[in-house]
């Protein structure tokens, strides 16, 4: 127990001063609805610093003034950032919309009629325009079975097979 703790207070420090930067892609294939579920998590201080690079308004993701208009700048540069092969064919992703939890910005989007597959490919920079250091990680889930993967910038791609 003590070990494990003084751990975990190594970690926080070097976390202080090291700060991680994670963003997380999770794809759960949803069966009874026949659709992929992506949902795409950033710390929202890091995101808004990356899409004031590509936005001439201020930029804030937890109380945006033009809402349609944040929607449409977060969803442009995560389509330019992220896609997804679905048995080898490259599969249209249909966002859904963003929305703030404590430190992270979710962002959704599903890709319909996958009745079921065999291979997920994904390819992803995202943030990679903003840190060095960006790590993406990505879990997959399909019928109950999970697979992840860990992408260090400038890493990009990684594949699941079922």
């Amino acid at each position: 127990m003590a070990n494990s703790l003084f751990q975990w207070l190594i970690v926080s420090v070097f976390s202080l001063i090291h700060p991680l930067y994670i963003s997380i892609i999770d794809i759960n294939h949803n069966a009874k609805d026949k659709e992929l579920e992506i949902s795409v998590r950033i710390f929202t201080d890091d995101f808004e610093n990356t899409l004031r690079k590509y936005s001439t308004a201020k930029v804030d993701l937890t109380h945006p003034a033009d809402k349609a208009g944040t929607e449409k700048l977060v969803r442009t540069y995560l389509l330019n950032h992220l896609s997804i092969k679905v048995d080898n064919k490259i599969m249209p992703l249909h966002f859904i919309g963003f929305e703030q939890q404590q430190e992270s910005t979710w962002s959704y989007f599903e890709i319909p009629a996958i009745t079921s597959l065999k291979k997920i490919e994904i390819t992803t920079s995202i943030l990679y325009d903003y840190q060095e250091k960006q790590i993406n990680i990505i879990h997959a889930k399909v019928n109950d079975n999970e697979k992840s993967y860990r992408l260090d910038n400038p890493k990009n791609y990684a594949a699941f097979n079922w």
